[in-house]
């Protein structure tokens, strides 16, 4: 009977090890998984960033080629179209970049997995990047920010 109860108890502190230990390997493989999704999110927001109105100086390198690109593949349909579509590209690579910076931040600072709504998350950065553009427009109607002359002869 005693060495029935040995093994009994043997077995026990043997299943006890191996759960702790494939607990450990989940553990672990998480904490791998929530680092990757850390460094996606840095990337994403980084991009974000790079393509957002919020930095000033990355037209230049950025959206403006961007937009010109896509004024360009318009323009291939009709010749009419580059300006528009450089317009609605530079809006577009605005927008692109507030959805990726939100996308990021997300990534980056929710600790529990959560279900997304995709669906939510574009809206809302669709809605916010409009009213940013509205207001932008605004002060220019109203000439407290001053455009550039782009073509003095017309």
């Amino acid at each position: 009977m005693e060495n029935t109860q040995n093994f009994s108890d043997e077995l026990n502190e043997n299943t006890i090890n191996i759960s702790q230990e494939s607990s450990d390997t989940i553990t672990g493989s998480v904490n791998f998984r929530s680092i990757l999704k850390k460094i996606r999110g840095g990337f994403f927001f980084v991009l974000g960033y790079m393509l957002s109105p919020l930095s000033w100086w990355n037209d230049l390198f950025f959206n403006l080629p961007v937009a010109y690109g896509f004024g360009y593949l318009c323009s291939l349909l009709n010749k009419d179209l580059l300006i528009p579509c450089a317009i609605a590209g530079y809006w577009l690579s605005n927008v692109a970049g507030i959805l990726l910076m939100q996308a990021g931040v997300v990534d980056v600072f929710q600790n529990q997995p959560q279900e997304r709504n995709l669906k939510k998350e574009l809206l809302m950065g669709l809605a916010s990047s409009t009213v940013y553009t509205l207001v932008i427009l605004a002060l220019i109607q109203f000439k407290i920010l001053d455009t550039p002359d782009l073509f003095p002869g017309s």
